[in-house]
């Protein structure tokens, strides 16, 4: 999961999809509409894209309670940008596109490509026992035999985590918020309690099948694995505003501030805090100019091989199902919603005051990158469903 958000939001957060809801916004955001060359002839055949319905979707800060927005599309031979609210209430200054702000568990795709690249490389077989990789992690027996793909798609049965301090509250989040994590502390939370479940017989979305994919990244590179991402993808991609922080509590340059909602009603700032609780599968940050571009790349195969492509799009067999019966919807670092007949493909981000919220058809004709910065600890998705409700229409 997301940062500190995999103790207190896994129920609520972790397994989010895309869910038509509606509303009735009419507040207003600032917004930059600029044309570009249609798409390919049925996108032609739609209407445009509403982009005064855009400007209220991200608008209405009371649903959910947030103090930002910021939204970019490419749809139908539109590309807009839009914001509301302010990036920091303290001075009120407008959002812009090149603010950081932490993305969340869209860490998951970065790592997932890295580790699709080494695997088309042949110098990493996702077949293989995860035990193999990382001995020195001294599994139990049956964790050991957990596989690459299985931690790709979050098909291998890990345990919840035991021992974390509980963050059911705003407050408690802010006490904890300094703590500090390594990755095999992490580890040692789940291997004290048996599977879950077979491996590759159900789907549960875990931040921690990530944080040992982080580690297998380390193993085989040699290198921190943000350092070795950064040299394969953010560098070449010129992602000079994407980092992975470690321990560093603080956003750097202009950025989003997130705040929370206390108990008492008061709204407290929490941009600061340190990740180490989210190495691995959730501590990116980033800017929407940024991740638009990675997304870009991504989908239009600059980053993958065919058959690496293949697999980022593929779901496990329809035998194998979330815990509650329903669909699985992961496959190797992305995730997938089907809207009004439109399939959609990315990646949901969480953080304690941030969420992002990154998709796109597979063939790019419609995409969205949307970030905002909800006060609660737990929100519906009425922003997310608002968007994709006027690009589906």
């Amino acid at each position: 999961m997301d940062s500190l958000s995999r103790r207190s939001l896994m129920r609520a957060c972790a397994v989010t999809t895309l869910t038509l809801g509606s509303s009735n916004a009419t507040a207003r955001a600032a917004a930059r509409t600029t044309a570009r060359t249609a798409g390919p002839h049925r996108a032609a055949l739609r209407p445009p894209v509403d982009t005064a319905a855009l400007r209220a979707a991200i608008g209405d800060l009371s649903h959910p309670p947030a103090t930002s927005a910021q939204l970019l599309v490419e749809c139908r031979s539109t590309h807009w940008y839009g914001t509301a609210g302010a990036a920091d209430l303290t001075s009120g200054r407008d959002v812009r596109p090149d603010d950081g702000f932490r993305a969340g568990s869209i860490t998951k795709s970065l790592v997932a490509t890295l580790v699709l690249r080494l695997w088309a490389q042949d110098r990493i077989d996702l077949d293989a026992p995860i035990g193999r990789y990382l001995p020195g992690l001294r599994l139990p027996p049956t964790f050991g035999r957990i596989t690459a793909t299985q931690l790709l798609n979050h098909t291998s049965g890990l345990p919840d985590h035991q021992g974390l301090p509980d963050l059911g509250t705003p407050e408690a989040v802010l006490q904890h918020r300094f703590d500090r994590w390594t990755p095999q502390q992490w580890v040692r939370t789940v291997t004290g309690s048996p599977l879950k479940f077979a491996p590759g017989t159900c789907q549960e979305y875990r931040g921690i099948n990530y944080v040992l994919l982080a580690l297998l990244l380390e193993k085989m590179t040699g290198r921190r694995y943000g350092d070795a991402i950064a040299d394969r993808i953010l560098r070449p991609l010129g992602l000079t505003r994407t980092l992975f922080p470690g321990d560093d509590p603080r956003l750097h340059g202009p950025h989003v501030h997130g705040y929370l909602r206390l108990t008492d009603g008061s709204l407290r700032d929490a941009t600061v805090y340190n990740p180490s609780s989210s190495w691995g599968e959730g501590e990116l940050v980033s800017t929407s100019a940024d991740l638009f571009r990675f997304q870009q790349a991504l989908f239009s195969g600059a980053l993958l091989s065919p058959k690496a492509m293949d697999k980022l799009f593929t779901l496990p067999p329809a035998t194998v199902r979330m815990l509650d019966g329903s669909p699985a919807r992961y496959s190797m670092g992305l995730q997938t919603a089907t809207v009004n007949g439109v399939t959609f493909w990315g990646k949901t981000g969480e953080n304690y005051g941030y969420r992002t919220r990154m998709f796109a058809t597979r063939d790019l004709t419609t995409r969205f990158l949307l970030s905002y910065t909800p006060t609660p600890l737990n929100t519906a998705e009425d922003m997310t469903n608002r968007v994709v409700t006027v690009l589906t229409a």
